[in-house]
């Protein structure tokens, strides 16, 4: 599987434009990534703040990661505006029968594939050396479109994880 993706943001976006990432508990099928496309686009049409059109992305990264952004050199992203992006990654849960709030489990790139860990398993993992600390990590905690681009895979070690763990190297 190839892991680039910064070609795939929008280019015309600042570099502080808002970044929020959920994690799918699972790959979505290919028929479902085409419907949630559909449903992503629509919510970027119909995404206002205040009256004011937002300025937004959405897609599907890795068949496993929504990715959603918000330029707000145009217009700001109230609380009302990001609860409606909260109830459309409500909505695919309810209709893929997926999880996309589970901050307990951790996304890597093992054997060129995307794996799910959960965080009460990380020092296991590491001890048998699913995940070593260059094992790369998605930290889903970046907040901007140039962290997005720069720090959203990045090694274990380099990640927040490496405080958690006994990382050596």
């Amino acid at each position: 599987m190839k892991f680039q993706y910064q070609h795939l943001l929008p280019a015309d976006f600042h570099p502080g434009s808002r970044v929020w990432i959920y994690q799918s508990s699972r790959l979505f099928s290919m028929g479902e990534a085409l419907e949630l496309e559909q449903m992503m686009e629509e919510f970027v049409e119909k995404w206002h703040s205040h009256g004011a059109k937002v300025k937004g992305y959405a897609n599907l990264f890795f068949g496993q990661f929504i990715v959603i952004l918000a330029d707000e050199t145009q217009a700001g992203v109230s609380g009302c505006s990001t609860d409606s992006s909260v109830r459309l990654i409500k909505q695919v849960e309810e209709l893929f029968k997926v999880d996309m709030f589970n901050r307990q489990s951790l996304a890597f790139v093992i054997k060129e594939k995307v794996e799910i860990i959960p965080l009460s398993q990380l020092n296991y993992a590491l001890e048998h050396n699913f995940i070593t600390p260059n094992t790369i990590y998605f930290n889903n905690l970046v907040q901007t479109k140039q962290e997005l681009e720069e720090k959203w895979m990045i090694q274990v070690k380099d990640s927040w994880l490496a405080k958690r763990i006994a990382v050596k190297g």
